[in-house]
C-alpha cells in the first residue's frame, strides 16, 4: 500500500497572508490524520514564507502523540538566519520519522528538481549519516525526466540514503497536456533501478486526484506520496459547500428560522 504524507505548507502561506494563527496549521494537519492521513509532510524554508520553525516543532509533537509519520523537507545546505536554525537543527529538535533532503534555494517559488548525484553525493554522504544518527529515514529528492541527473541514482544507495522521492511535476505537466506515456515509462524505470539498488521510492510535487491513479498504475513499488498543494486546492472546492452551508445556518438560526 502506499501512504499519504499531506503537507500542510500551504495552510501557512494562507496564515501568513494575514498574520495571527488562522487557520491553524496544527488543527489542518489533525482534520487530516482524522480523515485517514497516513502522515504529516512540511518544508520550512530560510525566508519562513510558510512554515515556521515554531510550526515544525507544534507538528512533531502531534505526530508523536499520534502516532504517524512527520516528514521533514528541506535544504540542508542553507544556513541557519533569524528564524531558522537550519534544517539539521530542526530535524535534531523533533526527530522526524524521514529527513527528505531537498535542494532548492532562496529564489525558488517551489521546489523544481532534484539533485545531481554524480556532483552531490559526496557532501550528502555525512548528512545521510548525521541525520540516520538522529534515528530519521532518509530521502533524497530526485529526477526522472532528466538523463543527466538520473544518470547517478545508483549514488544514492552508495552513500547510505534509505529512499529516493521522485520529482513528479514534469508527470503532471506532461499529464495536463495527454502526453504522460512517454513519462510514465522514464519514472517506472527509474523507480525499478532505484529499487534495485536498494532504495524505497517516494514521489511528490503536482500530484492531484486527477494524475494519481495513473502514475501508481505505471510506476511499481511508489512506498509514500506527498501531496499538498493540489490536496488544498481540491478541499477548498469540496468543501466550499458545505461551509456556506453552515454560515446560512447559523444565520437562520438566528432570525429565528430553525428549519436549516
Amino acid at each position: 500500500m502506499t501512504f499519504l504524507s499531506v503537507n500542510v505548507n500551504k495552510i501557512a502561506v494562507l496564515r501568513n497572508s494575514r498574520g495571527g494563527s488562522e487557520p491553524d496549521v496544527v488543527q489542518a494537519a489533525r482534520a487530516c490524520l482524522d480523515a485517514g492521513a497516513h502522515g504529516i509532510t512540511v518544508h520550512p524554508r530560510p525566508d519562513a514564507r510558510h512554515i515556521r520553525a515554531a510550526d515544525v516543532y507544534a507538528l512533531g509533537e502531534l505526530a508523536g502523540a499520534r502516532g504517524v509519520e512527520f516528514n521533514l523537507e528541506g535544504n540542508p545546505f542553507a544556513p541557519p538566519r533569524e528564524g531558522y536554525p537550519g534544517f539539521l537543527a530542526l530535524c535534531e529538535a523533533v526527530r522526524p520519522a524521514q529527513a527528505t533532503l531537498v535542494p532548492d534555494g532562496d529564489d525558488q517559488l517551489t521546489s523544481d528538481h532534484g539533485f545531481d548525484f554524480l556532483r552531490d553525493a559526496g557532501r550528502l554522504q555525512p548528512l545521510v549519516r548525521q541525520l540516520q544518527d538522529m534515528g530519521c529515514r532518509v530521502s533524497l529528492f530526485a529526477d526522472a525526466w532528466d538523463p543527466h541527473r538520473s544518470e547517478g541514482i545508483e549514488h544514492a544507495a552508495q552513500i547510505g540514503a534509505d529512499r529516493i522521492e521522485l520529482y513528479t511535476g514534469p508527470y503532471a505537466d506532461a499529464f495536463d497536456r495527454g502526453e504522460q506515456a512517454c513519462m510514465l515509462e522514464r519514472f517506472a524505470a527509474i523507480a525499478l533501478r532505484a529499487q534495485a539498488a536498494g532504495l524505497g521510492v517516494n514521489a511528490g510535487h503536482d500530484l492531484s486526484q486527477a494524475n494519481l491513479g495513473a502514475f501508481l498504475a505505471a510506476v511499481p513499488g511508489v512506498l509514500e506520496v506527498s501531496i499538498g498543494h493540489a490536496l488544498i486546492g481540491e478541499a477548498l472546492h469540496d468543501g466550499l459547500s458545505a461551509t456556506v452551508r453552515g454560515y446560512l445556518a447559523i444565520l437562520d438560526r438566528a432570525a429565528g428560522d430553525p428549519s436549516r
